[in-house]
């Protein structure tokens, strides 16, 4: 790409930390003054006020943000993966998040609880100095025009902060101003729909001054008008979603269609701009987009956040590492389980399958090395199409996290014009079915016939999000959105136990694999759906397909502790409990 923003980052916050009030880390509601420079000279013109920005944007990164726990850690174990399951477990960390064991004192709950704090202290800086600006007004149409284009950028920032925190704890205290502007050193929580409402008209605001992509001449790591639209879309349909309340049930507002219909119409902006469109392969999107860095010419990915690549474990990402085949045998953890009901759930033909699940690892020479069936990573973040990363030990590529793309605008769209029309209409339909011809290499007798009523049109976004969003981080959030997390696990549950026995319809998968000897690329010798010959087919590698790790491992832990109307939350870190007597903690922890 020709610009990463976190390598910029590095050297803003540097600056920032020298002029500007950040909260420490000890405790989310302390502001430490670092130095006599103060806001008067970081907003006294529109360069000083971009690098302020550009810190708001660095709270997003590294281990305590979407660089690995944000993105890897909390969006399992759902129906389409699973979060490490070999012991040591229970652990306390990951894997309790994981199989659904947390309690308040687990040990990567703290620090992206406060990160994301963080976070919003810093865009609540730029979103109260930023219009308090002289030229804000009064400056030139130039410096007007990027001082809208920073304070829309800042309202996004905190939005898409604020949508994180409510959706892995629900409700929480409401800050909008700097905290050295707050009265109040304690706060209680704030209901999540006045928040939801707020950061919802917020977006509103940004997006009449954020400029879209083609105007902003800038990468998909600045935020652009079709990033608030669809952030304003997705925290819609949150809004309008199930969610767990204090009442210890899964609850959705009685006016819950007046948010799909939010939804709605800012999806339709988008799609009616023309500004982003489908990559044509989807595998593309990842190999040359975020794994090889390279800006193409489509806009599908219209936000990312922005990795600095290298070893600086505050801005950086350990997507490849951390998750994805494993590179020579030991580097990478493969920490991300491809659950084989999710793998056999894709059509043969679905061009999204050989990219999202990879039962392999790389050599040292590129070299296809077969694992099985039931220890099968996730393959959108590979070492082998990361850019240079081949013979690095690193654990830091610089791999940039999806925040939005437009495949998720279709069918956000499909699915808030099938419920506010009880059915979806043409263009529901329309939109729906572009996403599925471009899986199916624009292929539409292999498709099917979309369904038109409202319930299996319904069922058919809910099969569709997931063969679309595998391994980013959506597909938890969605279920629980949808009050189906506790029935989506159960039924693969089910449906785990059959396969390991060979029960139908999963009897005639076969017991061995054979791929092609030597190969860098994955190329299966035998079907995937008959039983396997009984000789093995010449220059082939073969690998015991299906076997006991179903139930030895699998089955053992994948989400083991879920508890309906207590799991679809994590709980408050309890050094923020601590630190705040007016933090209840709710929903049963």
């Amino acid at each position: 790409m020709t610009l990463k923003l976190n390598k910029l980052v590095i050297g803003t916050v540097t600056l920032l930390v020298s002029i500007i009030f950040i909260p420490s880390c000890k405790n989310y509601l302390e502001v430490a003054p670092i130095s006599s420079f103060g806001p008067e000279y970081v907003f006294s013109n529109v360069g000083n006020a971009d690098k302020a920005v550009l810190g708001a944007y660095s709270y997003l990164g590294g281990d305590n943000g979407y660089g690995i726990r944000l993105s890897m850690y909390y969006p399992y174990d759902n129906d389409e993966m699973m979060g490490q399951g070999a012991t040591p477990y229970p652990d306390n960390e990951r894997r309790d998040i994981a199989h659904y064991n947390v309690n308040a004192g687990n040990t990567q709950l703290s620090n992206p609880f406060s990160q994301l704090f963080k976070g919003v202290e810093m865009s609540n800086i730029c979103i109260y100095n930023i219009p308090k600006m002289n030229m804000y007004n009064s400056g030139t149409d130039a410096q007007k025009k990027q001082l809208k284009k920073l304070y829309g950028e800042a309202l996004t920032l905190r939005a898409q902060y604020y949508f994180e925190l409510i959706r892995n704890w629900g409700d929480l205290p409401a800050r909008y101003l700097p905290a050295s502007f707050e009265t109040e050193l304690y706060k209680a929580k704030s209901d999540r729909d006045e928040i939801y409402d707020h950061l919802l008209d917020d977006l509103a605001t940004a997006e009449d001054i954020v400029p879209w992509k083609s105007q902003a001449g800038t990468t998909n790591e600045r935020i652009t008008q079709g990033a608030v639209r669809g952030l304003r879309a997705r925290i819609a349909l949150f809004r309008g979603g199930y969610s767990l309340r204090v009442s210890r049930q899964m609850e959705r507002g009685s006016d819950f269609k007046k948010y799909y219909q939010i939804a709605y119409d800012e999806c339709n902006k988008i799609i009616q701009s023309r500004e982003h469109n489908l990559n044509p392969s989807f595998q593309s999107i990842f190999k040359d987009g975020l794994d090889a860095h390279v800006q193409g010419p489509y806009g599908e990915i219209i936000w990312e956040i922005g990795m600095s690549g290298g070893a600086s474990s505050y801005g950086d990402s350990k997507l490849g590492y951390y998750n994805g085949p494993r590179l020579n045998g030991s580097t990478g953890n493969g920490a991300l389980t491809i659950l084989p009901t999710y793998f056999y759930s894709f059509d043969a033909n679905d061009t999204r399958r050989d990219v999202t699940c990879a039962p392999f690892n790389v050599s040292a020479t590129g070299v296809i090395q077969p694992r099985t069936l039931q220890t099968m990573v996730d393959g959108k973040f590979r070492r082998n199409w990361i850019t240079g990363a081949l013979t690095s030990t690193a654990q830091y590529l610089g791999v940039n996290w999806p925040v939005l793309r437009y495949s998720d605008v279709l069918l956000m769209f499909a699915e808030a014009d099938n419920e506010l029309n009880n059915g979806p209409t043409p263009a529901g339909i329309a939109a729906f079915e572009k996403v599925r011809l471009r899986a199916f290499n624009q292929n539409a007798g292999l498709i099917g016939t979309t369904p038109t009523a409202y319930l299996s049109f319904f069922d058919a976004i809910v099969k569709e999000r997931k063969m679309e969003f595998g391994g980013e981080g959506i597909r938890k959030y969605d279920l629980i959105r949808w009050n189906l997390l506790g029935q989506k696990l159960a039924d693969t549950k089910a449906e785990l136990a059959k396969m390991a026995v060979s029960a139908a319809p999963y009897d005639m998968l076969p017991k061995m694999m054979y791929f092609q000897d030597n190969s860098t690329s994955v190329i299966y010798l035998n079907s995937l759906y008959n039983p396997a010959p009984t000789t093995a087919p010449a220059n082939s590698v073969g690998v015991t397909w299906i076997g006991s790790g179903i139930t030895s491992t699998i089955s053992t832990y994948y989400a083991v502790n879920f508890t309906a109307n207590k799991s679809e939350l994590l709980p408050i870190p309890q050094s923020a409990i601590d630190a705040n007597p007016l933090l209840t903690q709710d929903y049963g922890y």
